[in-house]
């Protein structure tokens, strides 16, 4: 069965010391793709107005939970107890982006109520990787 979350959430764009902006995000997740969480953002706060969607493992964002994580492209902290910080790396700059720490949780919760933690089918996964990096050979 493929099941799909969508939790739409209240992110603010950090841009200077005690400057934000109020971005709109979609968090999605879906049981095809069980190890991954996929954070939307609409085309009018992209730099090129095209719908700008990032894809990370679920278990970093548990793992930024609780404490700093990430060594690539998304990192993730906490920022006290109600916040979490997403920064996310591109060849165009980074961004740093500020969420409730609740909202996040309440996504990650619903997600395992989904597939739970351990339960991913990692043979499908990878079938399905496999199938499109070769597709065609």
């Amino acid at each position: 069965m493929d099941v799909t979350l969508e939790q739409p959430a209240r992110a603010r764009l950090i841009i200077a010391r005690d400057r934000e902006l109020p971005v709109p995000a979609l968090f999605r997740y879906t049981a095809a793709d069980p190890l991954a969480v996929h954070l939307d953002f609409p085309p009018e706060v992209s730099l090129d107005g095209e719908e700008v969607t990032w894809t990370f493992a679920r278990a970093l964002l548990e793992e930024g939970l609780a404490g700093p994580a990430g060594s690539g492209d998304v990192h993730i902290w906490p920022c006290g107890r109600a916040r979490t910080v997403l920064e996310f790396h591109s060849p165009y700059g980074l961004a740093l982006l500020r969420f409730d720490t609740s909202a996040l949780r309440r996504f990650l919760l619903r997600t395992y109520a989904v597939v739970g933690a351990g339960q991913e089918d990692l043979a499908a996964v990878v079938e399905r990787g496999l199938g499109s990096l070769f597709d065609g050979v």
